[in-house]
């Protein structure tokens, strides 16, 4: 029997048709994700049904519809659980789907709490505090540089060349800046100046490993201090991706992703984002637990294809991933 396989997902043109700007809209998704995704599915003979954002998704099951296994990337618009409705939707309709389920999800979304988890499972990550209102400011006593991003964004969204603070008046401009411009908390943690990876994971906890790994080198033109939402959307022209190949530094981003991957409960895959302190120490940054999908441009496709993996056998290995949880 032919597996039926929907596909969940947020378009990006619908929300800038919306009024929404480029960076509100960054983390949706182009129509040559999906187009890439469906054929994928397509090539190891599942029957793909686009059904689109979540209120598709209600008007589709309000409609009598179901499916074997649900594909989902939707990212959602609202809430720091934006990401964990589709799971949560589908579950409430006892519907498999790919990913972490909306604990992880919920979690995951929200930095602060995901470096409370993974440190609290012992992995290292850079001292941080939470800024929820200005005042809070005035309790941070960490020791300069610092960084300052936005709580719950994704795509390097608020993170730019003032990111990195190096004085109390940068460090109150800074945080009143994603105070006012995202409506959330900022999180601020001790600066890391050594060397910046991405790695890729696929499986679930306990059974998971790194797909492969590539530092983020900037060139002429880049944003300095940090992975930013400039560098991430001209990446092609400001920053180098070098496949890691180095055995030991590849078992150093092991040691950091698969435990952090374990404590979090994830499943199927993610991205995760390393950094190295001064005297080289990698510690765990964040987790993207529902990471982009273009199959050019974003970080785990082109993680897999460094390494040889073509980008069917990437959508296919986290299908494997969710059917082996369910025992489809």
């Amino acid at each position: 029997m032919t597996l039926r396989i929907g596909l969940t997902y947020d378009l990006k043109s619908d929300y800038l048709a919306m009024g929404f700007s480029s960076e509100a809209a960054a983390e949706f998704d182009k129509e040559e994700t999906v187009e890439g995704i469906e054929h994928a599915l397509a090539e190891f003979g599942y029957a793909v049904d686009r059904i689109g954002h979540i209120r598709a998704l209600t008007e589709r099951l309000a409609a009598g519809d179901r499916w074997d296994l649900v594909f989902n990337i939707a990212e959602g618009v609202a809430g720091y659980a934006r990401e964990a409705q589709v799971p949560a939707l589908l579950e409430a309709y006892d519907i498999p789907y790919t990913g972490s389920d909306p604990l992880t999800l919920s979690v995951s979304h929200h930095k602060g709490f995901t470096k409370q988890v993974v440190a609290g499972a012992g992995v290292g990550t850079a001292p941080f505090a939470l800024v929820t209102v200005s005042s809070d400011i005035d309790r941070v006593t960490m020791p300069f540089p610092l960084f300052v991003k936005p709580v719950s964004e994704g795509t390097g969204k608020g993170i730019n060349a003032g990111s990195r603070v190096t004085s109390r008046d940068e460090l109150i401009s800074q945080c009143r800046y994603v105070l006012e411009t995202f409506s959330q908390p900022a999180l601020v943690e001790t600066y890391l100046p050594g060397r910046e990876f991405t790695a890729g994971v696929v499986g679930s906890a306990g059974r998971a490993h790194v797909i492969g790994a590539m530092e983020i080198c900037s060139s002429d033109g880049a944003e300095s201090h940090a992975y930013t939402f400039f560098n991430k959307e001209n990446y092609e022209s400001v920053i180098r991706y070098a496949p890691v190949t180095d055995s030991q530094l590849t078992k150093a981003i092991e040691d950091v992703c698969l435990p952090a991957w374990d404590a979090l409960g994830g499943r199927d895959f993610c991205r995760m984002d390393l950094r190295a302190d001064a005297a080289g120490r990698l510690s765990f940054i964040e987790v993207n637990a529902l990471p982009g999908l273009n199959p050019l441009h974003s970080d785990l496709p082109i993680i897999c294809r460094q390494q040889g993996i073509p980008y069917a056998t990437l959508i296919g290995r986290v299908v494997d991933s969710a059917r082996k949880r369910y025992r489809l």
